[in-house]
């Protein structure tokens, strides 16, 4: 992945506000040249100790990825307010932008 379009999509995800969630798909729309997955390889390879809101980005179907650190997405975002309904997603009202 490009330095600058890594650069784009962390500078993203950094201004996601707490209580609000966004998907790949919009984030990857905001960068030049991003796809959804690349969104994705970007978050996995987020260093330890980064401080950035990861756990705020889910799926285009408002659901968590399945990924090894759902469990916790899931706990962090009910911590900052956000319900899932029965089948697992977020309302759409709390998407960013």
């Amino acid at each position: 992945m490009k330095p600058a379009l890594k650069e784009q999509i962390l500078t993203v995800l950094a201004e996601i506000p707490p209580g609000r969630v966004t998907t790949y798909g919009r984030i990857a729309a905001m960068t030049e040249g991003g796809t959804p997955r690349l969104v994705a390889r970007a978050l996995r390879e987020l260093p330890p100790g980064h401080g950035l809101p990861w756990f705020r980005v889910i799926t285009a179907s408002r659901k968590l990825a399945d990924h090894p650190g759902a469990a916790e997405q899931r706990r962090r975002l009910i911590d900052e307010g956000i319900a899932f309904d029965a089948r697992g997603r977020v309302a759409p009202e709390r998407l960013w932008p």
